[in-house]
């Protein structure tokens, strides 16, 4: 186990609670990136497949706690992007300037 290891995942995985909050109770995509949350996901993912396949530790923990409320954010922010579109309506012919 390396201290700058658990370090790193627990600082990056301090700032994923708020952002949760942050969507749940504002209901926007606004200020959220789906291609950031994806790309993030899959490095915790690697960090869970590193510790299987080369040095099993309890570290593993916090790379699939990352990833879970990552994976959490993820959800929300599908949840709330039907909510604008819904909010918004459905675009009739006549609405669209061309």
């Amino acid at each position: 186990m390396s201290f700058f290891e658990i370090l790193m995942l627990i600082c990056f995985g301090a700032a994923w609670p708020f952002s949760i909050y942050r969507s749940w109770v504002s209901r926007s995509t606004k200020g959220k990136s789906l291609l950031f949350m994806i790309i993030v996901m899959c490095g915790y993912l690697a960090g869970v497949f590193h510790k299987f396949m080369y040095h099993f530790d309890p570290v593993i923990f916090l790379y699939a706690l990352n990833f879970l409320m990552v994976g959490a954010d993820v959800l929300l922010y599908f949840r709330n992007r039907r909510y604008e579109r819904t909010a918004n309506g459905p675009l009739r012919e006549k609405d669209v300037r061309r």
